[in-house]
This record gives structure tokens, C-alpha cells and sequence, in this order.
């Protein structure tokens, strides 16, 4: 079977899984105050180059965007994002159980715009009856998206603008961080993302770790008692040293850089593959997902030999599918998916 099916289908890089084991007998304090966490604060602060950022480690995506949009919104305040986002569809009500309320708005390819934010912004504001709905408290935006798609440099600022004008943070997930910033078409970098968004994190678990996000907050703006906060919702690990080691790995050498760039051109090739085997792609991404439109019988044939992903129904007899590479995605594996295709 090959297995296109995510980016966190196989474990963890070697070089993870070498310092974990030349590690593991050390004692060191837990909840994160491990020398190692301290470590890789630094070397992201350092990729990021935002020396004042405060940096904090959790296990896992929805987790991650759950306890921040919790702890930076207060009680009566929903995240405005758009009706394809992560937290709309794909987190089984994780915002709203925290008691916040997901705003959706409208998109074209997974992505919001700056125009579409500021007339909902104006609209919600200009209601008469806003004492008794939900107040916008942030904006929350991927990249890349739920559909691959990245954001432009002007799309972020101009975004960005609009939450200024509002006073709401901007927060970018990141669970896929690294193949957006190794794109082969994208002008924005780390560099750029921690200038104009007020948090985002940068993804372990679907960028070669075992598991593991990296909340980095940009504007001092870290919320108070955040560890106490994160603790309180059950996200705190005890053994903290798990996620440091993985992201001092991940920012030694430039290795997060360098395996999403492999995923990247894994991905670049998987597409060539596609266009020459004459299949329709719903839309051509430029990350490491692709999703391609089959056939309802051809997709139930496929899946005899290769594991990828339901996207959506496209039709009565069509569906969309989403095939992702990752660090671990091998030129052999291309070759096979090929054969059977």
C-alpha cells in the first residue's frame, strides 16, 4: 500500500528520534522548563528574527488552536474565519465547547480577503442588535489553507490592516507552516508572518515531529498566567522535554526548512505525475497537498493500492480527493503511485 493519505502518516525524522534516545536517560525539569525547550525558544526566535517573542510548546493542532482562542478572547467574543477553515469544519466543535463562537465569513479557495473582512467587520458593528450577539474578538486565518492555497505578502498586511482598524489580533495557524514558507510560490517568510500577525504557530506533528506545535506571540501580547491557562484545559505536558528536544532538532541546521522543502518537491512531482495521467485537479496547490477530482468507481479502485484522503463530493459520480506528501515521501513511492494510476 502506498500512503499519500497525510503528512503525519510515519513517525519521526531520525534525527528526532537519535536526540530523543541520546537524551533520554537526563534528567530534567518538567512542564517545560527544560533546558532543551529554552534552547529551541532562542533558535525559533532566531528564525523568526522577533527576539522579543514569547514561545510556548503544545502537543497538537486543535489543541493548540483551541486554548489560544480561548485565552486571548474574552467571554463574549467569537474568531471570525472563514466557513472552510480548520476550526469551521475539521474540529469536531473545539471552539465553540470552549463557550466561543466561530464567525465564518466567505472564501475563494480557502482563503479570506482584506475587502470581505472589513464589510463583515462594519456590518456587525453597524447592527443595532450587537448588545446581544457575539462580539468579532480576533481573526483567524492558515497557511497554508484547508484547500493548500498560501497567502500573498499584501494579502497578510492588508488583512492585517483591518484587524488594526478593529483592534482584533490576527492569529495564523500554522500546523503546516513549513510547506507554505518552502513553497516554490510563495514571497512570504517566517520573517514576514511573525511581523504582521500577532501569534501563529509553527507545526511539528505534520512537519516531522512526533508530535508537538510551537505558539509564538509577536507583540508582547503573550495572554497572563498562559501556562496556568493551558494547564487548566488539560494541554499541559508534564514532560515537556518531549516537544523541546523535537523543536531544537527541528531548528538545528535548518532541518524544518529543509524537509518541507522535500515535501515540496515530492509534491511538485506527484503533480507532474497527475497532469500526465490526464487526471483533473480541482485545484492546483503550491504546498504539499494536491486534490484531484475521481471518478466515484476509479476511487474505490484506487484506494485497493494507495491511501489518501475524502476531501468532498464534487458531483453525483465525482468526488474530491486530497493526496499530501511529507518528510518521509520517497521518489519510490512516486514511482509506484504512478504505476497503479
Amino acid at each position: 500500500m502506498i500512503s499519500l493519505e497525510s503528512d503525519y502518516i510515519t513517525g519521526a525524522h531520525p534525527e528526532i528520534l537519535r536526540r530523543l534516545i541520546e537524551t533520554n536517560m537526563e534528567a530534567e525539569s518538567g512542564y517545560g522548563l527544560d533546558r532543551y525547550s529554552e534552547s529551541a525558544k532562542e533558535k525559533i526566535r532566531a528564525a523568526c528574527v522577533c527576539p522579543e517573542a514569547e514561545v510556548e510548546f503544545l502537543v497538537g493542532g486543535t489543541q493548540t488552536n483551541s486554548v489560544i482562542i480561548s485565552t486571548m478572547l474574552k467571554d463574549w467574543q467569537g474568531v471570525v474565519a472563514a466557513r472552510t477553515g480548520h476550526v469551521s469544519m475539521h474540529e469536531a466543535g473545539a471552539i465553540e465547547y470552549s463557550g466561543h463562537e466561530v464567525m465564518e465569513i466567505p472564501q475563494k479557495d480557502g482563503k479570506i480577503d482584506a475587502e470581505t473582512l472589513g464589510r463583515y467587520l462594519a456590518d456587525v458593528y453597524a447592527d443595532g442588535n450587537l448588545e446581544h450577539m457575539m462580539y468579532p474578538g480576533m481573526v483567524y486565518i492558515s497557511h497554508p489553507t484547508e484547500y493548500g492555497t498560501l497567502y500573498t505578502k499584501k494579502e497578510l498586511e492588508d488583512i492585517a490592516d483591518v484587524c488594526h482598524q478593529y483592534e482584533l489580533p490576527l492569529f495564523m495557524d500554522g500546523a503546516r507552516l513549513g510547506y507554505g514558507i518552502m513553497s516554490l510560490d510563495t514571497d512570504v517568510t517566517l520573517e514576514d508572518i511573525a511581523r504582521i500577525c500577532d501569534v501563529f504557530y509553527i507545526g511539528g506533528t505534520k512537519v516531522g515531529a512526533l508530535c508537538g506545535e510551537a505558539v509564538v506571540f509577536t507583540k508582547h501580547n503573550r495572554p497572563q498566567h498562559f501556562v496556568h491557562s493551558i494547564k487548566k484545559r488539560g494541554a499541559l505536558l508534564a514532560k515537556g522535554r518531549l516537544l523541546g528536544i523535537q523543536f531544537d532538532t527541528l531548528f538545528t541546521d535548518g532541518l524544518y526548512f529543509e524537509i518541507s522543502r522535500h515535501a515540496i518537491e515530492m509534491a511538485e512531482e506527484m503533480k507532474k505525475i497527475f497532469h500526465r495521467k490526464g487526471y483533473a485537479f480541482y485545484l492546483e496547490s503550491p504546498t504539499n497537498q494536491q486534490f484531484i477530482i475521481l471518478e466515484n468507481g476509479k476511487m474505490e479502485e484506487l484506494k485497493k493500492d494507495v491511501a489518501f484522503s475524502f476531501w468532498e463530493k464534487y458531483d453525483e459520480t465525482h468526488t474530491v480527493v486530497r493526496f499530501a506528501t511529507c518528510w518521509s515521501t520517497t521518489e519510490e513511492d512516486l514511482k509506484r503511485l504512478e504505476a497503479v494510476l
